[in-house]
């Protein structure tokens, strides 16, 4: 299922993610067939196209393929969504100041238009998301997270957020790169109004592809800031004068798909809905409650939150008297791939990680602790 080299640890999925083996296979055929005939069966990628935005739809529990839109990642989505209302001096935004840049400069962006961002620190609360609710006033236009913080992989009630969103009709923004393809998502019962998220991670596709859904009712409430052939109601009618956007959320799209990545992206895809999101996920507990007892053991302090209905993919570490800094280059050189975020060190295993790695990594953390210097 996965060709890693059996001496690497990889337990950087919250970065980005190694590709199965049938995404690497779907990639070398399409590489062949380009190297063979070019674009001679183009339909074909169509197909594969609609498929993949299929697949999408299901994964986050979309009304339909049509409200998917294929964008380079979360950045130009979130982008599209600040750029795309119609906003009024004085209307503010609420968030979390622990959110990953991508999903605080954009909003910042907008703050010499007269847009205020307010935000909310994690580490102040027990309740975040009231702590974020009461922030809100009569010129909230939007309440913006993540469906899982980057750094400490603390989960959102994304349910209370979205029911006190519609309740004020406030706009609701997920950032759902930490949890599509690791956790169960349900856009439509979260009441969101947009969802975000780069396939790169937990989606175990390339880089360069990412999912937009924006509420069927709101599409074209949003005003486009690029225009191309590929976002028309009429596409393919090349010798049109007159021209509309599409009605679909391709209206997003302006110029040519990233047909490689599509390949890439719907075999990954395929390979983890056949699975079950909820069988995933429930591996990927039990992984992390190794790596929560392993951290424990060795009196490691826990950064991330250890409740089950807060912890998700990430789980993040700090080891005390100790530059943890230093410590994860160390880790990366010994072929146990992490990263270092939020003052510690983090760990993101997947459904293919084995408890053996784990410990051995923690083996491996052993070693390195116990060499002059640390």
């Amino acid at each position: 299922m996965f060709s890693l080299n059996p001496e690497v640890i990889y337990l950087n999925h919250a970065a980005v993610a190694p590709w199965p083996d049938c995404t690497a296979e779907a990639v070398r055929q399409f590489a062949n067939e380009n190297a063979q005939c070019g674009a001679q069966h183009y339909p074909n990628w169509l197909l594969k196209e609609q498929a993949l935005r299929k697949r999408l739809a299901t994964l986050i529990n979309a009304p339909s393929s049509d409200d998917i839109a294929l964008l380079k990642n979360t950045s130009e989505a979130l982008s599209l969504v600040a750029y795309g209302l119609t906003w009024q001096a004085g209307d503010n935004i609420v968030s979390f100041a622990d959110e990953f840049p991508s999903n605080r400069i954009v909003w910042q962006s907008l703050e010499p238009f007269g847009v205020e961002l307010r935000c909310v620190e994690i580490s102040t609360t027990d309740e975040p998301e009231k702590a974020l609710m009461a922030l809100c006033d009569e010129r909230t236009r939007l309440i913006t997270t993540s469906s899982v913080q980057y750094a400490s992989g603390l989960q959102i009630d994304l349910q209370l957020l979205g029911d006190f969103c519609k309740q004020r009709e406030i706009l609701f923004c997920v950032d759902a790169i930490q949890s599509l393809g690791v956790l169960p998502f349900d856009a439509q019962q979260v009441h969101a109004d947009f969802v975000m998220a780069d396939g790169h991670k937990w989606m175990l596709g390339p880089e360069g592809l990412a999912l937009f859904y924006c509420r069927p009712e709101l599409r074209k409430s949003l005003k486009l800031q690029q225009f191309g052939w590929h976002m028309v109601e009429q596409v393919g009618d090349y010798d049109a004068t007159e021209w509309q956007p599409a009605n679909s959320a391709t209206r997003f799209e302006c110029g040519s798909p990233n047909m490689l990545a599509i390949h890439a992206l719907d075999a990954s895809l395929e390979l983890l809905l056949s699975m079950g999101i909820d069988n995933i996920a429930n591996s990927v507990m039990q992984l992390g409650q190794l790596i929560i007892n392993q951290a424990t053991e060795r009196g490691f302090d826990l950064l991330s939150n250890t409740a089950p209905h807060r912890r998700s993919g990430i789980i993040t570490f700090h080891v005390p008297n100790t530059d943890n800094h230093q410590l994860y280059q160390q880790l990366m050189q010994a072929g146990v791939i992490c990263a270092f975020r939020g003052g510690g060190i983090r760990f993101s295993p997947h459904f293919h990680t084995q408890k053996s790695q784990i410990i051995n990594a923690f083996k491996v953390l052993d070693k390195l602790l116990n060499k002059p210097g640390f």
